[in-house]
């Protein structure tokens, strides 16, 4: 459907439903589907505008080239129109044309897409839970019962005038509901659909309650063979709880024909985020209206990428975003892909991962912000976040981007190895600033700012010893140091202290790491975030490897963040136990000190250090082994009641 020879025959029924030789209507004219369009003044919302796509017909229009806009403004000023609107383009399309052409963007909905990528059932459940895919199967049965469903190829249409009939009733019903401009789906543009290139391709969806037409739509097949268009719907029905009900019972049907025929997504057309995830979708995308009139300014920043930051390393300022990853704003599940090189006969496994993951940032962004001490998250957007191979990935990304050989990095011992480790590889020197007080908490800031280090890399919780730092001289760092200061945030869910996410918006020098191996349970996705000023998230892109974050890992991200409610109940157990083990083991003979502990692991001083090692070696029960760090000591995860019973058990045979 966004092929432009499907946008041309889109035009025809457009014009058909208007009756005029071409598609000229005003804004106002084109309803329900105007999003944005009521911000506009009444003089340009009423005035004839010449529509350069085939609204509301097709998900989405694309991105015109320069030769197709030329074209455009030629057949405008033939026509004696002097606005011009191409609707519904897709936000991360190449939108420099229409922009040089004075074309000025205006935000709508989102097209959203059902991605199935494996059994319905477990899919769904996946994404919008057990408790909601149980109502969406209900619903479904319900229906099935009380009324028939119908595909009819539009090619057929001529030997069902009944259904023709119930289609245009029903669509004009539709829009006298939602403010009484005129149908577009009347009896002429679906007359000109039928007789249209795309009839082949098209089918009407009946619901038949007796002999009553209660639900008619169209569906269309994608151009590539492998997903659906849903293009409109309509109900006989004033109540809207009916009509949502009819709604999501179609969209899980549809989705599970899509499947046993083999398909590979059910794209659900324009509307709310919020509706549609809980219709399945996993996919989002953003548009755009692009309308030029003489009343409009065009906006001044150009639709540019985010400028670098000063913090980018010398060879990154003087190289581009690679290739892949400049079309990462791009969603290819509608296109044949002939650039990639794969093999087209081994199915999804053969594809590159996709690179558009905006509306995932946005999903974590929106998830983290409903958190206790994540004040401010609501603030950042998309270009705050970079997704990276775990933080320790995000370590050696910031690292490379935003350093040059023989800048100092310092750490602050007892802390993560790794950071160190990366910095030694890159030939980065390294100053240890160790941490002091009775809990390993305090920052010698007055060294760390003496050393004046390019990169001072904080474990705040701290790993291996659970506690968190002085916020005090964490923000006495941010503001006097001309370094930049990275927050690695492994643990932050397991603290009852804030995030330090909330500060990226204030602060150029503050990257905050994230990850989702330990409170999300996602160590196999190997999936870390990077919260920083746009800037740096531009610099990090540039030498990130383009494929890195998998379609798989992406999935289980997404259905993870979407279904949160098991993680934090996750959390809260994690935190009883952690309290209880702190207990128990403090008063254990074989324990000599239990640090106190914001993550999910006890730091533990231990009495006869070797001897209870090889115990708990011996009892098959592995913890890390701190004593080369701080002596005597070991790291303790929280497990299971099962798990931390047989190490209390180990613990006691060790004397």
């Amino acid at each position: 459907m966004r092929r432009s020879a499907d946008i041309d025959a889109l035009q025809h029924v457009l014009s058909a439903a208007l009756g005029s030789g071409a598609p000229v209507c005003p804004p106002a004219r084109l309803g329900h589907d105007t999003g944005s369009f009521a911000a506009l003044d009444r003089a340009v919302l009423e005035r004839p505008t010449l529509i350069g796509g085939g609204a509301p017909y097709h998900p989405s229009s694309p991105a015109p080239t320069t030769d197709a806009l030329d074209e455009l403004v030629r057949r405008a000023e033939e026509l004696d129109v002097a606005q011009i609107l191409v609707p519904h383009v897709r936000r991360g399309d190449d939108t420099g044309a229409l922009r040089a052409a004075g074309f000025v963007p205006l935000a709508t909905e989102s097209e959203g897409v059902v991605r199935l990528t494996g059994d319905v059932d477990e899919v769904l459940r996946a994404r919008v839970g057990a408790e909601r895919l149980q109502d969406l199967r209900r619903r479904d049965l319900a229906l099935s019962h009380e009324a028939t469903w119908e595909r009819i190829p539009l090619s057929e249409l001529d030997g069902s005038p009944w259904a023709r009939d119930a289609f245009v009733r029903l669509h004009q019903r539709r829009a006298e509901r939602d403010g009484g401009h005129g149908c577009l789906y009347n009896a002429e543009a679906l007359d000109a659909l039928a007789r249209g290139a795309l009839a082949d391709r098209t089918e009407m969806l009946v619901r038949r309650r007796e002999n009553t037409v209660v639900q008619a739509g169209l569906i269309a097949m994608s151009h590539t063979g492998r997903g659906i268009y849903s293009l409109t719907q309509a109900v006989d029905h004033d109540d809207p709880a009916v009509r949502r009900d009819l709604c999501a019972a179609t969209v899980y049907r549809l989705c599970l024909d899509a499947r046993r025929s083999g398909l590979e997504w059910v794209h659900l057309g324009r509307g709310d985020v919020h509706h549609m995830r809980r219709l399945g979708a996993d996919l989002f995308i953003p548009l755009d209206h692009w309308l030029r009139a003489p009343d409009l300014v065009p906006p001044e920043d150009g639709g540019a990428e985010p400028e670098l930051s000063e913090f980018a390393a010398p060879p990154v300022t003087g190289v581009p975003v690679p290739g892949p990853a400049r079309f990462r704003h791009v969603p290819r599940f509608d296109t044949i892909d002939l650039s990639s090189n794969t093999s087209p006969f081994l199915g999804a496994a053969g594809e590159y991962p996709h690179l558009d993951t905006t509306e995932l940032a946005a999903t974590y962004l929106n998830t983290i912000s409903t958190l206790p001490g994540h004040d401010g998250v609501e603030a950042l957007g998309p270009d705050h976040l970079l997704f990276s191979s775990g933080s320790v990935g995000g370590v050696m990304l910031l690292l490379t981007a935003l350093t040059s050989p023989g800048e100092r990095v310092c750490v602050t011992p007892p802390t993560f190895p790794l950071y160190g480790h990366f910095a030694h590889l890159l030939r980065l020197p390294v100053v240890e600033v160790p941490l002091y007080g009775d809990d390993l908490t305090q920052l010698d800031t007055e060294r760390i700012l003496a050393a004046d280090p390019r990169v001072t890399i904080l474990c705040d919780p701290n790993n291996p010893v659970g506690t968190r730092h002085d916020p005090e001289q964490v923000r006495d760092l941010l503001v006097r140091g001309r370094g930049l200061v990275v927050i690695d945030e492994a643990y932050v869910e397991f603290s009852e202290n804030p995030s330090y996410a909330g500060l990226i918006g204030r602060h150029e020098n503050l990257i905050v790491l994230r990850t989702l191996s330990k409170a999300w349970g996602l160590a196999s996705a190997r999936c870390g975030i990077a919260l920083a000023q746009p800037g740096i998230i531009e610099a990090l892109r540039r030498v990130q490897v383009p494929f890195g974050f998998t379609n798989a890992s992406q999935h289980a991200v997404r259905d993870r963040l979407t279904n949160s409610r098991p993680v934090l109940a996750g959390v809260q157990r994690i935190r009883a136990e952690r309290d209880r083990m702190a207990s128990v083991l403090a008063e254990h003979p074989a324990v000599a000190r239990v640090f106190p502990s914001e993550t999910n692991f006890l730091f533990v001083r231990l009495h006869k250090h070797e001897r209870v090692m090889d115990r708990l070696r011996g009892a098959g029960i592995l913890v890390a082994d701190t004593g080369r760090v701080i002596p005597d000591t070991c790291r303790i995860t929280i497990g299971d009641r099962r798990a931390n019973t047989a190490l209390l058990d180990a613990l006691s045979s060790a004397l």
